[in-house]
This record gives structure tokens, C-alpha cells and sequence, in this order.
């Protein structure tokens, strides 16, 4: 008989995590660096150590745990993250690092040591929310971006990101860049719809698209909202508006893979009678084509500018992240399809439209994902939901497709 993972443990596990942080509304907190995040941090490190697992600490905090095999090399890794957005839910992240959890537990139970180590790891900072770029910890751990460097971010709360990683005692001694693992797969919900409508339990990941982040500065003049005719206005808010509609615009025009968000909008001095002197302002623009994503930069930079030049205000600049589409080991493709199909799990193969620390590892090792259905494709929101059937067949497929690239060679 084939082991499988107890799923009942799983949602367990899920739900005593997400206690960590709870909003009263479903959803979680745990904005990386934060109280919040420590304790969700001490959590799963403890379930790590009750299981016997060898687990380092990097300098950039990502924590890796590790159950030997039967050689000695580098191990067959999953994992994720589990920090969290401000309005985050129970799945995003998580899924994939206590299912990762499950699979070691459910092999060791059965008595069954395959070949290669295996590994689980929790990445730092996936979200972005508080230090940007998002997938820090797994950019740092694949040589992306060094450690001295990401010390050196201010987050959104104005705190340093060294500072903060130190205080809440997190500053391992692993080196980074890490171990290139042999292969890595993730776990993790797919935040969006397409599973869900078609009546597939499985996502085979293709890869992931590239993405875009930018903060745009407004400087306009800030006035009397009733006695400054608008012919004499340089209204910080207005252009701000108008950038807002244009990138909505502009991913409406191209249509296809394009998506185009404006996510965060500060007006100053935001009050209900004044004309806002200064806007600041996040486009975050995605594609599955690196040239198309370019083209989008370049439209979107041009009418910033032509908007900017018409209400008569400055504009400054600064990227917070670009990271080009990434392509999948199309022999894990196959392999979490096949596996998925062996299984008797309905399968679609599908690009996914959020980064994951997966992309970044694929710069070390063949890398891939899996995805299972979130219910209404709704995400980042305490609404976020995987039926437990659905957890079931991913931590499975999960749990098989590792078995196998640790017995086997790519």
C-alpha cells in the first residue's frame, strides 16, 4: 500500500499556524520581520525539530530543514513561505511548506528512505509587502542579490531590514547563496480561477510570468479646493488618477496575458478641501513574454510622462522589482502531470500569474510547481479557501513526484 499524507494533520497544522496572526475575519497578519512572523517562524521550526529534521538558518533568514537519504548530495526540496500580506488568508504559502512537512512525516512513518535527502524550506520576505522586492529570501538564497544589500532595504514602516531580521532573532549563519538543491518543487494554491472553472484538481506550473514593480512620485501644488479655478490647478491627485486609468487601460488594449494593477495610492496632504500637492503610487505591470512586458514598461513610462507634462506636475521614478518570465523544467512539468494523472487527479497544464520562490530557485536546479484550486480564484483575502479534498491530491501529488526525483535521475 502506498503511503499518503494525513490530511487531517495538514488542515491542523494550517489552522494553528494561521492562529498566528489572526484578523478576526479568517484571515491572518504576519507581515515578514514582524512579531507575527517570529512566531509564526517558532512555530514550524518546532514542528521541524519534533520530527528529528536538521534545520540551518541563512543569513537572510530562510530556515531549511532537512531528513537525510540513503547518499549522500544535494536534497530533492520543497517549500514555500508563510509570511504573509496585511490582508492575507490560511493557504497562500503555507500550503506548500507544511505539505512539504507532511511528506517527510508521512516517509518517515512509513519507514521509507529514498536515495536523495529531502528537504522542506520557508523562504523570507516572499510577499514584498513590507521590504520589497518580493521572493527576497529565495533571491538572496539563489545568489540574486546579496545578503549586505538586502540588510540595507527600508521597509514600508521605515525600519531596516538587517535591524529587524536580527531583533526578532533570525539572522542565521548559513551562507548565502545556498545549496543548489536537486530539484524543487512547491506546492501552493493557485490564487486565481482556472482550475476551479474548468473542473481540474491539479495544476502542472509551465513557469511564471514576468513581472513589474514600480513607485511612481507625483510633485503637483497643493491649494484651496474651492477658490483654485481648475485651469490653475497642478493637482498631485489627479494625475494620479488619470496613471491609474491609463494602466488599466493599457492592459485592456493589449489583452492576452497582460494584467496591469495600481495597488497602492497615498495623496498628500489627503484631506477632503485641499488639491493634493504630492501622489505617490505602485504600477505593478505582468506578462508571460518578456518583450511584451518591455513594451508595456515603455507605454506605461511614456504616459506617466505625457500625463505628468499636461497637469503640470513632476515625476520621479524608482523600480521596486523586475523579474523576467521564467520557463519550468519541462521534465517536472511532465512529471507532476503524469503524476497527477497516475493518481486519477483531473490535470491542466497552466502558466501561473504570481511569483513564487519556485522561479528564483529555478536559477539553481530543476524546478517546478503544483497547483489546486482556490475557491472563487480569490486570494490575498481572508476569503482565500482549498477544499480539503483539493489539499488532499496536491500534498499527494506532492508527496510522489518528490519520491520519484529522489530515486531517479533528471
Amino acid at each position: 500500500m502506498e503511503p499518503r499524507i494525513d490530511v487531517d494533520r495538514l488542515q491542523s497544522r494550517l489552522q494553528e499556524l494561521a492562529r498566528i496572526g489572526d484578523t478576526g475575519d479568517g484571515g491572518c497578519a504576519r507581515l515578514a520581520l514582524s512579531d507575527e512572523d517570529r512566531d509564526g517562524r517558532d512555530l514550524v521550526v518546532t514542528w521541524m525539530r519534533d520530527l528529528g529534521l536538521d534545520v540551518t538558518i541563512d543569513g537572510i533568514g530562510n530556515v531549511v530543514a532537512t531528513r537525510p537519504g540513503r547518499e549522500d548530495g544535494p536534497p530533492v526540496m520543497c517549500g514555500s513561505h508563510i509570511d504573509t500580506v496585511a490582508t492575507g488568508g490560511v493557504y497562500d504559502g503555507n500550503l506548500g511548506v507544511l505539505a512539504g512537512l507532511e511528506v517527510l512525516e508521512t516517509l518517515a512513518a512509513a519507514g521509507i528512505t529514498p536515495r536523495r535527502a529531502m528537504a522542506v524550506a520557508f523562504f523570507t520576505d516572499e510577499e514584498g509587502a513590507r521590504f520589497a522586492p518580493d521572493m527576497l529570501g529565495s533571491l538572496v538564497y539563489a545568489g540574486g542579490m546579496s545578503v549586505e544589500e538586502a540588510y540595507d532595504l527600508v521597509g514600508i514602516d521605515g525600519t531596516r531590514l538587517g535591524e529587524e531580521l536580527a531583533r526578532i532573532g533570525y539572522m542565521g549563519t548559513t551562507p548565502c547563496p545556498g545549496l543548489a538543491p536537486h530539484a524543487y518543487v512547491e506546492l501552493h494554491i493557485e490564487q486565481g480561477p482556472v482550475l476551479e472553472r474548468h473542473g481540474d484538481v491539479i495544476g502542472a506550473v509551465t513557469g511564471v510570468q514576468g513581472i513589474s514593480w514600480q513607485e511612481i512620485e507625483l510633485g503637483g501644488q497643493l491649494n484651496h479646493a474651492g477658490t483654485t479655478p481648475m485651469t490653475f490647478r497642478h493637482d498631485a491627485g489627479f494625475a494620479a488618477a488619470a496613471i491609474a486609468v491609463a494602466a488599466r487601460q493599457l492592459a485592456t488594449d493589449v489583452g492576452g496575458d497582460q494584467v496591469a494593477t495600481v495597488g497602492k495610492l497615498d495623496l498628500r496632504p489627503d484631506l477632503v478641501n485641499v488639491v493634493a500637492g504630492r501622489a505617490t503610487l505602485t504600477v505593478d505591470l505582468r506578462h508571460t513574454d518578456d518583450a511584451s512586458l518591455a513594451a508595456a514598461e515603455h507605454r506605461m513610462a511614456e504616459t506617466v510622462r505625457q500625463i505628468a507634462d499636461g497637469e503640470g506636475v513632476s515625476v520621479s521614478r524608482r523600480q521596486l522589482a523586475r523579474f523576467a518570465p521564467v520557463a519550468f523544467d519541462p521534465r517536472v512539468v511532465d512529471l507532476v502531470e503524469k503524476t497527477a494523472r497516475e493518481h486519477g487527479q483531473p490535470v491542466r497544464r497552466l502558466p501561473s500569474g504570481a511569483g513564487h520562490d519556485a522561479q528564483m530557485l529555478a536559477r539553481l536546479c530543476p524546478a517546478g510547481m503544483i497547483f489546486v484550486p482556490s475557491r472563487g480564484g480569490i486570494s490575498h483575502n481572508p476569503a482565500e479557501y482549498s477544499a480539503p479534498e483539493h489539499l488532499d491530491a496536491g500534498a499527494n501529488v506532492l508527496l510522489h513526484v518528490m519520491a520519484q526525483l529522489a530515486e531517479a535521475e533528471l
